[in-house]
């Protein structure tokens, strides 16, 4: 199950860019992979091909982190928090911090 969405700001806890924070650019949930803006950059090496749009030379671009080498940084109290999940009067399943603040407002 994805706890973390895209649009999330997330801190890794783990490994080489360990203490990075940035934004979720893409989540697979499948293979439970997250793209986070400035961490885990690596460099291709990356050959012309017939499609003219294509960067040549060596890009280096954001690669994927498994979900659980980072966590959820909570918006109201700034600090690395585990998603848990509440149900509102209304129906609704809203993610909350363990604080109680809401992590989707």
């Amino acid at each position: 199950m994805a706890y973390i969405k895209k649009g999330d700001t997330v801190q890794v806890i783990t490994g080489e860019n360990k203490g990075v924070r940035g934004l979720v650019h893409r989540v697979d949930a499948k293979s439970e992979r997250v793209v986070v803006a400035g961490a885990n950059l690596v460099k291709k090496h990356q050959k012309p091909t017939n499609n003219r749009r294509a960067k040549v030379g060596i890009i280096e671009f954001e690669a994927p982190i498994h979900m659980s080498n980072v966590m959820v940084v909570c918006p109201h109290c700034n600090e690395l928090t585990r998603v848990g999940y509440e149900i509102d009067p209304d129906g609704k399943k809203a993610r909350v911090c363990h604080n109680g603040d809401r992590l989707d407002s």
